[in-house]
This record gives structure tokens, sequence and C-alpha cells, in this order.
């Protein structure tokens, strides 16, 4: 059976994640180990004990992610877990994907998100940046509540398009609470500001992606050895240079993680795994793939890892 992995981002993080799989591999804490080394400062403390405002710091919330989804990597890998035939990522899981693809190196990789969070933050002062999570609309219907909140001034967009009927939107705070408004009179079932004050893969990114293009050409890049595809566009990557310029571009993009998952199965794709903490996208690709033969699961604990393995020996 082909399978996927596909790399959580921001949002997926916790205090305390991965305890019960640290307790049980010490590949967990050897990649952290690694992890704190490069970063210089103990990364496996700060997902442990937190507090959760210094994890969800955006400079520390990145490479925390990467690690974490590497960490569980190594474990699939060590316990004889198939390798994927294709791997992909929500936002910052694309970077995760690319150093299970061996396309970039981990400690690289490491330096690489902990400068793109730092440039994210400077991009938008505090406070003046939100983001939204819009639930029973369809595209067209957010599309248009952004648009009547802009009419006002600012921005307002869509920028992540999650599964149907989910969709996030981002840009200043003002016009994000506008379009909440808006949403909720075109007759969203929820319409919730979410505890971030970066907001992702709107336009307002510009400057970050701008900073992040430029210290990208001194990041070395690989063809990547299993099949990588971007939910920017669904599309396959394996130029280099493609990476490249899609790891600067994906800021002011949005994730388009429906298509994605819609473009995993179509390739035939049998079972999609979620390779890090959280279920955020075992969920939304469940609700996506609904009505297929397709299955998703989560790799997160030692429970999890046992009924993957078992499975695939069945």
């Amino acid at each position: 059976m082909s399978i996927a992995f596909v790399f959580p981002g921001q949002g997926s993080q916790s205090v305390g994640m991965l305890t019960e799989l640290a307790a049980e591999s010490p590949l967990v804490a050897a990649t952290f180990t690694e992890a704190s080394v490069v970063l210089g400062y103990d990364l496996w403390e700060l997902t442990q004990r937190g507090p959760a405002d210094a994890l969800n710091a955006t400079e520390r919330t990145q490479p925390a992610m990467l690690a974490a989804g590497i960490a569980c990597w190594r474990v699939w890998l060590e316990r004889g877990g198939a390798r994927p035939t294709i791997v992909t990522g929500h936002s910052l899981g694309e970077f995760t994907a690319l150093v299970a693809a061996e396309a970039i190196g981990f400690e690289q990789c490491l330096r690489l998100v902990a400068f793109r969070g730092r440039a994210m933050q400077d991009a938008v002062p505090p406070g003046t940046g939100a983001m939204a999570a819009l639930l029973g609309l369809d595209d067209a219907a957010v599309g248009a509540a952004c648009d009547a909140a802009m009419q006002a001034g600012g921005v307002a967009e869509a920028v992540n398009f999650n599964s149907p009927g989910q969709v996030v939107i981002a840009g200043d705070t003002a016009a994000v609470q506008r379009a909440i408004e808006f949403a909720k009179t075109g007759g969203a079932k929820r319409a919730v500001l979410l505890p971030v004050s970066v907001p992702s893969h709107s336009r307002l990114m510009q400057p970050a992606a701008n900073r992040l293009a430029e210290e990208l050409r001194s990041v070395e890049i690989r063809t990547p050895q299993i099949e990588f595809r971007s939910a920017v566009d669904g599309n396959r990557y394996a130029e280099p240079a493609s990476i490249r310029d899609l790891l600067a571009r994906q800021l002011v993009s949005p994730v388009r993680w429906t298509d994605a998952v819609q473009g995993l199965l179509a390739s035939g794709i049998g079972k999609i795994y979620e390779c890090g903490p959280g279920k955020v996208l075992a969920s939304l690709c469940q609700r996506i793939a609904r009505g297929s033969t397709t299955s998703c699961a989560s790799l997160d604990t030692p429970a999890a890892f046992a009924a993957a393995l078992t499975t695939q020996t069945d």
C-alpha cells in the first residue's frame, strides 16, 4: 500500500508533547539534544515545561515543531516503518518534509526556521496582525467576507484552506475582526480569532519573505530522495532552485490543504500518516478523504506507532 507522510506546522505544539514517545524511545531526546546544541538553548526543556507563552513564540515554535516531526520520523524508520511514496507538510511542515526527504540537513533547517520565525515576527508589530478560523462557509463566502472587510481599509484574506468549510483568514487585526462579523452575518457556524499575532501567509508577510529569500541563498538544498509536494499548489518539487523559490514564496501564499490532500488521493495513496505531535492534520485528512478508501492516522504516541506498524505487516 502506498503511503504519504504529512508534517504539521504551528498550532500543533503543546507543552508536554511527545512525552510518552520519549519515555519509550531514546531517539526523541537525542533529536532534541541535537537541536538544542544548534539553537543554543534547551529545546526539550522548553517543550516539556514551557511556559506555553515561550513555546508559542514563533521563533521558538518553529524549531520545536521541526525537531518533533523529525524525532517521530526517526522513530518510524528505526522501527522498520516503510518509507512513504510522498511527503508534504502544512506551512512550516514543508520544511520538516524536506528534511525527511534529505533535501535539507536537519541542523541547517533548524537555523533556517528559527530565522524564518524571527523574520515573521519582525514583519508585523505585535498586536497589529491577526488570524481567525471561519467554519461553515464555502470558499467564495469567505472571500466575500474578506472583500467586504477591506472596504474600510486594511488587509483580510483567506490563507489556509484546511478542509471544506474550514478556512483561516489573516491580516490586519481590525480588518480581520470586521471579516469575522461579516462571516457571522453570512451564516458562519463559528468565526473566532486565533491566539496568534503573526498573520501567516498573508501579504503582510512580504518583508519576511524577502528576508527569507536572501537567507535561502546560503542554504544547501539537494534533490529530495522522496517525492515532495507542496501545499501551496499541490505540485511536485524536485529541483533545488525551485524548492528555494517555493520556500520564500510560501510565506505569502495560501496553504491549500484541501487541494493537497485531494492530490494525494488522486495519486492512489492508501494511507496518510501525520508525523508529529497532535492530530490536527489527521483529522483534516479524514474529513477530506471521507468516502474514499484512504485512511488517515497520527504518529505521536507509542500506541499510535504500534498500531501503524502492525497494520503495515498485516
